[in-house]
């Protein structure tokens, strides 16, 4: 079932999104060669708590940790632990939050220290690619517009698209129908109607699509090794012009800053 969403509850959830935009901000600070993604974890919650609202990803599903901490090849779900950080590295941070009993759902991938030229452009494709994505989330869009539109971009530069893991629809739980792939056939899928809210996500390989499951029981990563890049925002189908309920604003202050 799809949950329309009320003006009311629109903005209830936008402030939950807003603070996932906060709490990385508040653990981008610490991204640096040497520190263990552990620490990370440990910013975030106490940061989320502080901030009047609950971890949205410990406990969901039995996952330990607030932050789901993805390092290089591991696309996401990667488990925060005793792994320090390395100059190069890539990093997707994908955080949750409930405040007032909605989600928020954000993901952003951090480059660590001095990062290749190609990667640079794989995140920062993978970002355009998000927003061009959101552009198709308005009324009267279907659901696989907005993967058709992420998928053209990015195998034009020979990058590949995750096929095992989606975006999704949220609000009162993390996921909600519709399930919103990253990839698909223009005009197919769920018909968007005004205050759907979706977590528009993709996940972008430099290499083979093609994902496996590691012995840890959550992290996904690339079955040939190479990087994988991740962004994620909250959206709200409108008419003309879909509504960004999460933000980047913050993140983008602190890496400028850095």
């Amino acid at each position: 079932m799809i949950y329309i969403k009320t003006n009311e509850e629109i903005e209830i959830q936008r402030q939950s999104s807003l603070l996932v935009g906060k709490t990385l901000a508040e653990v981008a600070k610490l991204i640096r060669p040497g520190v263990k993604t552990i620490e990370l974890d440990r910013v975030a919650e106490e940061f989320i708590r502080d901030n009047g609202a609950v971890p949205g990803f410990k406990g969901y599903g039995g996952f330990p940790a607030t932050l789901c901490v993805s390092v290089n090849e591991t696309v996401v779900h990667g488990i925060p632990g005793d792994i320090e950080l390395k100059d190069g590295d890539i990093v997707s941070l994908d955080c949750g939050t409930i405040w007032n009993g909605f989600y928020g759902d954000s993901a952003y991938t951090f480059p660590v220290g001095e990062v290749d030229s190609e990667v640079m452009l794989l995140l920062n494709r993978t970002k355009q690619a998000l927003y061009l994505g959101i552009e198709q989330a308005v009324v009267g869009k279907r659901v696989r517009d907005i993967g058709f539109t992420i998928q053209t971009f990015v195998e034009s530069f020979g990058y590949s698209v995750v096929r095992d893991l989606v975006g999704h629809g949220v609000g009162r739980q993390l996921h909600e129908e519709p399930e919103v792939p990253n990839y698909g056939r223009r005009g197919t899928g769920n018909k968007l109607k005004r205050g759907m809210c979706l977590a528009i996500e993709p996940m972008i390989n430099l290499g083979v699509k093609n994902v496996v499951q590691s012995n840890d029981g959550w992290s996904v990563r690339t079955c040939d090794g190479k990087l994988s890049a991740h962004f994620e925002h909250d959206v709200a189908v409108r008419n003309g012009k879909a509504d960004i309920l999460s933000s980047f604003v913050e993140i983008e202050k602190v890496l400028k800053n850095k």
